[in-house]
């Protein structure tokens, strides 16, 4: 069996490939970066390291990979022949794919080929869907309805930590122990070849909020409390007692929302939140603050981690002060190799406090979380407007 994946990263590597491997196919990554491409093809196969107390070496073979830009053929012959697509080249780049994608899949509808699930393994809402819509920009009207018949974009959700190799070994990757990958299995149009340790549900907008709401939620809060307090890695600003609190109390908070919104058993979620602490604090890991707390703006957005969650409890006249919080430190995050960093900092200084909340939060100027927030800054600084 072939899987065709785009992206050579951590994720695409650690975590995707990984499992792909796993499942017996033979997986064909599909990247820009020409050192990782030909030691690919070189060794044919790549080291996955697990940050457990034993550090457990798995060893990735059958594995090849396609240039892109220089490969463009070699790439569509893939797609037309794989029995799975798959991607971790991160939401904003998936843009830059979809070309060749539409390619590939309008060259296999042409052929009458086999029904093939095509699944973006983005750290976004959806990601699938965004790649569907990107990829039938560049078909007619015929050409999506080919392509409807024999293609289909499930949605899921990934969830594993996965770092570049310290030593800065181009096929060495180092992941948590930990991993998710639920696939969103109605969105399925074939379910003959499933991935092993997947999980598969008919609905996957709850996984997906408790998830985006609780993990990234909590490492976006922990970055950029910890930026401010000097901390440099996640694990070592969940040693600040403040800290610990204040992300404890954020998890809590989003816990609420999602146990009344979709459900969830409250032990069960309780447990979840337990777990996650305990992925962040892997004294194995070393994670930096500067990593997760990256590309502030992006993450200030009125559906993100922070905001998103923080309106719902408002609205429903509860407690959202610990991920207000949260977010007054986003918005103080001021990291000089951060461009969207830089450029929210420069925003601060020339419209002042409140427009920069309303600017990139998209929140009404009367509504109670800006208030919060506000005050929450002023809580974190004597910052005056």
């Amino acid at each position: 069996m072939l899987a065709v994946h785009f992206g050579a990263g951590n994720i695409g590597k650690g975590f995707v490939g990984n499992l792909l491997h796993k499942s017996g196919y033979h997986v064909c990554f599909v990247d820009l970066n020409i050192e990782v491409i030909n030691e690919i093809n070189v060794k044919k196969a790549y080291e996955v390291v697990i940050l457990d107390n034993n550090k457990t070496k798995e060893i990735i073979e059958n594995v090849s990979a396609l240039n892109i830009q220089t490969q463009e053929n070699e790439v569509i012959e893939a797609i037309v022949e794989a029995d799975i697509v798959t991607t971790a080249v991160g939401a904003s780049n998936l843009k830059y794919i979809a070309e060749v994608l539409a390619k590939g899949l309008i060259k296999r509808a042409q052929l009458n080929r086999k029904l093939l699930n095509v699944i973006a393994c983005e750290n976004a809402i959806n990601a699938s869907s965004i790649l569907k819509d990107e990829i039938y920009k560049h078909l007619t009207e015929d050409e999506k309805s080919r392509v409807d018949q024999i293609i289909g974009f499930p949605n899921s959700s990934i969830d594993r930590l996965a770092l570049k190799d310290p030593n800065g070994e181009k096929t060495t990757v180092w992941v948590e122990p930990f991993y998710e990958w639920i696939i969103n299995d109605s969105e399925m149009v074939d379910d003959s070849n499933r991935i092993q340790g997947a999980t598969y549900v008919k609905d996957l907008k709850p996984y997906l909020e408790r998830k985006f709401f609780s993990v990234n939620t909590g490492h976006a809060i922990t970055a950029y409390l910890g930026y401010l307090r000097g901390a440099k890695t996640i694990q070592t600003a969940l040693k600040d007692p403040f800290i610990y609190k204040n992300v404890r109390g954020a998890l809590e908070e989003t816990g609420t929302l999602l146990i009344r919104k979709h459900g969830f058993n409250p032990t069960e979620h309780n447990a979840y939140i337990e777990q996650i602490i305990d992925r962040f604090q892997n004294p194995n890991v070393n994670d930096d603050v500067t990593r997760v707390g990256r590309a502030p703006i992006r993450k200030l957005g009125p559906n993100e981690r922070l905001v998103s969650p923080a309106r719902q409890l408002i609205d429903m006249n509860l407690d959202a002060s610990h991920l207000a919080l949260g977010i007054a430190a986003a918005i103080l995050y001021d990291n000089n190799e951060d461009e969207e960093s830089i450029k929210l900092q420069a925003t601060l200084q020339e419209k002042g406090l409140k427009e920069t909340i309303l600017l990139y939060t998209e929140l009404e100027k009367d509504h109670l979380l800006v208030q919060l927030i506000n005050r929450q800054i002023r809580v974190l600084t004597s910052y005056d407007d």
